[in-house]
């Protein structure tokens, strides 16, 4: 299994397909394997490299605790030891974080940076910030991860038709270790890239869900300081490469293509016809 060597840890990665490198970055509680829906329409044309991020997955925990800016260096180490530069870098959630701070650590090394319902910081600034944060520590130390991670699966994926996901979600995150869960959770919390992003040179595209956590005028602000394109996906919430698999998708395409992003009229949730009927499998 393909394990490299980061500070005396184990970090675990997937690589698949030939071509430009592509990094995709997974969520707070996930892995790389959840990314299996944007692996058959990437793998064709590029190289794929899919890393579960310290802590997370199948990679060990940092010995010296978790930040945003060490799963980044981390990152960096991997491609460095496996050849894989000037990468595309694809993040969402905690990974967009990540691809972010990936991108300004190393300011002429990232091709192209999508970040997917995510934003340049996470500072607790806002009482609904505070209330989202703390109200998910305190229901993971009182019910227990498990419990706490079936909450957090019926709000992101609540219609009959995403009950797969929803599924998948409670079991993958319930599985984690409380203690890096947590101290990821309150890294992101504390990470912040807003006195940095003017610096960015990296052409950027942000994908949002409509009716992701934080508002979409907040992400609006932050894609003009980044000077990004903005997709807005009708209809979707956090969870958007799973409920918004097509659209995603096609973001993606056109955007590491450098084409013109589908017309907003396009970008829409699956429907219940168009979903997918299971959620992400494990990748070979």
């Amino acid at each position: 299994m393909p394990f490299h060597p980061v500070a005396g840890r184990r970090l675990f990665w997937r690589e698949l397909g030939q071509g430009p490198v592509v990094v995709l970055i997974h969520g707070l509680g996930s892995s790389g394997a959840d990314w299996a829906f944007q692996v058959p329409p990437l793998v064709e044309g590029y190289r794929l490299v899919l890393p579960d991020l310290p802590g997370s997955g199948q990679s060990e925990a940092p010995r010296n605790g978790i930040s945003i800016a060490t799963l980044a260096d981390a990152l960096w180490q991997l491609l460095d030891a496996i050849d894989a530069s000037n990468p595309h870098v694809v993040g969402f959630s905690l990974g967009g974080a990540v691809a972010l701070e990936m991108a300004l650590q190393r300011p002429t090394q990232v091709n192209r940076l999508v970040l997917i319902n995510s934003l340049p910081s996470y500072r607790v600034d806002h009482w609904k910030k505070w209330l989202e944060l703390y109200l998910q520590i305190a229901l993971v130390r009182t019910l227990g991860l498990p419990r706490a991670a079936k909450m957090v699966a019926a709000r992101l994926f609540p219609l009959p038709h995403q009950a797969p996901m929803r599924s998948r979600v409670a079991t993958v995150v319930g599985a984690n270790p409380v203690g890096p869960y947590l101290a990821t959770a309150r890294a992101l919390a504390e990470w912040c890239a807003a006195e940095r992003v003017e610096s960015l040179r990296t052409p950027t595209l942000m994908i949002a869900g409509e009716f992701d956590y934080t508002p979409l005028a907040e992400k609006r602000m932050w894609s003009q300081r980044l000077r990004a394109s903005l997709a807005v996906v009708s209809g979707s919430r956090h969870g958007t490469p799973f409920d918004a698999t097509a659209a995603t998708n096609a973001c993606l395409d056109a955007f590491l293509n450098n084409r013109p992003l589908p017309a907003d009229v396009v970008l829409l949730a699956d429907s219940a016809e168009s979903a997918p009927k299971q959620a992400p499998v494990q990748l070979d």
